[in-house]
């Protein structure tokens, strides 16, 4: 059943509505420049091991009674950093994702059980709750939608050289492992402000795909970020205003809206013959 347009332009009035529609606008310009380094540092483990640990965070602030958002934030930034010394060789990090994943979710479990905190709170935020977005989690997309591309634009050549050949940013004298260690927290905490809006198993429909699309398009990291980022607000707005229309649930349709891009982009001929991409998984140079 789907809305008439009238009732469409009604339920757009609604604070609640425009919060969201506003937090996806927010979200668009920040999340599909983390989806770039994401497949840039050749890092796809980090979004199912920061769910696990947001979800940690979150149980731990229900029993706490602080911010579960909040606590999921900071959950998955400390993560993020503590992970970074372990990734030192091209399957480290990999490693250390799949170890963080399985105590995170093992801890978020046990402290559901023994609290006697009601799970569903937590596991709700699994899939999304987009039209409870609050102000508290609009000034967090908004700080992301800030410092990510501000981050970006700063140390773009040594951004652009991580990404390309970690070796080659080393000898050129690039912070490679400072570097990758402050790319590592901003990607575990812009995974973590993104579950509000998609839930933890969507959160790929704001970062990871406009980022695929972007990359089948663009012919440089500039390029290719400006591609992911109007690729995101478009798939953003679009997938939000088909959801209210045919009243069905927000996060899904994103998804799928941003996944028949990505197939449609797939059939544009690709115009490039080497990748961007950095050859292999990150790894931490070992200090010397």
């Amino acid at each position: 059943m789907t809305l008439a347009t009238a009732d469409l332009g009604a339920l757009l009035q609604l604070v609640p509505v425009q919060r969201a529609g506003f937090a996806l606008v927010l979200a668009a310009v920040g999340l599909p420049i983390v989806g770039v380094i994401i497949v840039g540092l050749d890092i796809m483990p980090v979004r199912f091991a920061m769910m696990h640990v947001a979800l940690l965070g979150i149980a731990v602030g229900l029993l706490t009674g602080l911010d579960p958002m909040l606590c999921a934030l900071v959950a998955c930034a400390l993560s993020g950093a503590g992970i970074a010394p372990l990734a030192r060789t091209p399957d480290g990090l990999s490693g250390a994702m799949g170890l963080l994943m399985s105590l995170a979710i093992a801890a978020a479990l046990l402290v559901l059980a023994v609290s006697g905190v009601n799970a569903s709170g937590a596991f709700a935020l699994l899939w999304g709750s987009i039209l409870s977005v609050s102000a508290a989690d609009l000034t967090v997309l908004g700080v992301l939608a800030a410092l990510v591309p501000g981050l970006f634009w700063w140390r773009r050549r040594d951004v652009a050289l991580l990404l390309y050949d970690r070796e080659l940013a080393q000898c050129s004298g690039v912070p490679v492992r400072g570097l990758t260690l402050a790319l590592l927290v901003l990607v575990a905490v812009a995974v973590a402000g993104a579950i509000k809006l998609t839930g933890a198993l969507l959160v790929d429909a704001l970062t990871l795909l406009p980022a695929l699309a972007a990359r089948r398009l663009g012919s440089s990291l500039k390029s290719i970020t400006l591609w992911a980022v109007g690729i995101g607000v478009v798939v953003n707005v679009a997938g939000f205003l088909l959801a209210l229309w045919l009243d069905w649930p927000p996060g899904p349709v994103l998804v799928l809206t941003a996944g028949a891009v990505v197939l449609a982009v797939h059939l544009v001929p690709e115009r490039r013959k080497t990748s961007w991409r950095a050859p292999a998984s990150v790894s931490l140079p070992s200090s010397h």
